[in-house]
């Protein structure tokens, strides 16, 4: 679920905080860059883990601030693909139903990838899987806030880094700006079509 990767950066330190160990600097401005950010192609990073190596600093003119190229490990979120993970049902919709594990809420199990026969009751908007069974059908349902295992099955990075203005996007309407705006960065998308996944109320002895 966690893994730590090895990045570089020039971090920028002002002026203000050369009293300070210039580690502890360096430390706090690599989480406040980095910290619950995602990274494109790498994951959600999570906190600085170390700093292997600091090269020598420089000051450029007109600015009185310290510019040091630091290489350093960082703890970050990115499940590997069939990880089986835990999490709470968040909400349920048309395309699927949607998971939290806490500190990141952007999973989506799609409706191909729940247990079948499976529908989406819209009074209630919650998926249902129909289980057979020897004396008929029973409904269960996949209701907000259960805990429920899943499989990592696939993941999307997209691009959300500001591009400048062009002339084709000049023509494109506000709404469709604003869809692009609201675009998750990374997604997951979860199964739970074998047995032994879904809901843990499902496979736990009364």
């Amino acid at each position: 679920m966690f893994v730590l990767v090895e990045m570089t950066d020039t971090v920028r330190i002002p002026p203000w905080q050369f009293e300070r160990k210039l580690n502890e600097s360096i430390a706090e401005e690599l989480n406040k860059k980095l910290a619950n950010k995602v990274v494109y192609n790498v994951g959600l990073c999570i906190c600085l883990y170390d700093i292997t190596k600091l090269e020598d600093s420089y000051i450029f003119p007109g600015d009185g601030a310290s510019h040091t190229k630091v290489h350093f490990r960082y703890v970050v979120f990115h499940p590997f693909l069939d990880e089986i993970l835990i999490g709470q049902i968040k909400s349920c919709s048309q395309d699927g139903v949607h998971v939290s594990i806490g500190f990141f809420d952007d999973i989506v199990i799609p409706p191909e990838s729940l247990q079948q026969p499976a529908k989406f009751d819209e009074a209630e908007q919650v998926w249902v899987w129909e289980y057979e069974t020897e004396e008929g059908a029973h409904d269960l349902y996949m209701d907000i806030g259960e805990e429920i295992r899943f499989r990592v099955v696939d993941e999307t990075f997209v691009d959300t880094s500001p591009t400048g203005p062009s002339s084709a996007e000049a023509s494109t309407s506000n709404t469709t700006e604003e869809v692009q705006k609201k675009e998750a960065p990374y997604t997951l998308v979860g199964s739970i079509s074998e047995p032994g996944l879904g809901l843990l109320s499902w496979w736990t002895n009364s």
